[in-house]
């Protein structure tokens, strides 16, 4: 009992004294996350501005696997690193972008407009190394109605900060029906999550995130004007399984010590004590 005291005692005094030196925010009473909703279809007659200012339609883009982002163009934070790591992953990904897939960027914030879109269009192919079509990758823009429409029918939760959001980072693959197919978490991916999510999709599969626990949640630091990593929660689940390893390893060597006969401690039936 004395050691699992002192175990237990000792992780939760790395826990505690971990926690104050993470920038984290509280955002316990804040609608922000994702609701997966996997094998549901989004509403495809939905209709958008690109990046020329021209409407078209989800229908229209979506007729192969199609990579989806929800971002919107001003962010401070995480959009960008979000966007860095879909283009990073495409350039080294061994399929052809509107050939073999197409991907389709939302901004979810109503006061952006096609100029900007047409913009961080220019921006991210340009400094793509692999040179895509420029109709595999369309930059998005709509009311509020219709955001609000495409980010339910994803399960995308997000709140207004002031010029600014509270969201997450995702990446949501679809099949050519418009059938969520899979969530990728977090702004790095590697190439053959992507394929591996793509080719689901093809084949009309709905498959949970392997790394749905270890999904990364981001808050925003309105003092920093920033996206930081909620690690408050990442670090108690963490010390949970840290603890639970400990107990089970403590019953397990408990359990394996009584059940060694008392006379091979001494070879006399009783315990020498030196």
């Amino acid at each position: 009992m004395f050691k699992f005291t002192k175990i237990g005692a000792l992780l939760l005094f790395m826990m505690l004294s971990l926690c104050p030196a993470i920038k984290a925010v509280d955002t316990t009473t804040l609608d922000v996350g994702i609701d997966e909703k996997l094998g549901e279809t989004i509403p495809l007659d939905l209709s958008f501005l690109d990046e020329t200012g021209k409407p078209v339609s989800l229908r229209s883009l979506i007729t192969k696997p199609t990579l989806l982002t929800l971002v919107y163009y001003r962010c401070p934070g995480i959009c960008s690193p979000l966007m860095n790591g879909v283009s990073s992953a495409v350039d080294k990904l061994d399929m052809e972008a509107g050939k073999d897939f197409n991907i389709v960027t939302i901004s979810f914030n109503p006061r952006e407009d096609y100029i900007m879109a047409s913009g961080k269009k220019r921006n991210y192919l340009d400094n793509m190394k692999k040179k895509i079509p420029e109709e595999s990758w369309r930059f998005l823009t709509g009311d509020s109605l219709t955001i609000a429409k495409i980010t339910d029918a994803v399960g995308f939760r997000y709140q207004s900060q002031g010029e600014d959001y509270m969201h997450g980072a995702v990446l949501t693959v679809l099949s050519p029906t418009g059938k969520i197919a899979r969530y990728l978490y977090g702004t790095d991916f590697l190439p053959m999550d992507i394929k591996l999510a793509l080719n689901e999709a093809s084949e009309g599969k709905s498959t949970p995130a392997i790394n749905k626990l270890l999904k990364i949640c981001y808050s925003y630091d309105p003092a920093g004007r920033t996206y930081v990593l909620n690690f408050t929660r990442i670090v108690g689940g963490g010390m949970l399984i840290l603890l639970a390893g400990f107990v089970l390893i403590l019953t397990l060597k408990k359990k394996k010590n009584h059940n060694i006969p008392v006379n091979t401690l001494n070879g006399k039936g009783s315990i020498n004590n030196g």
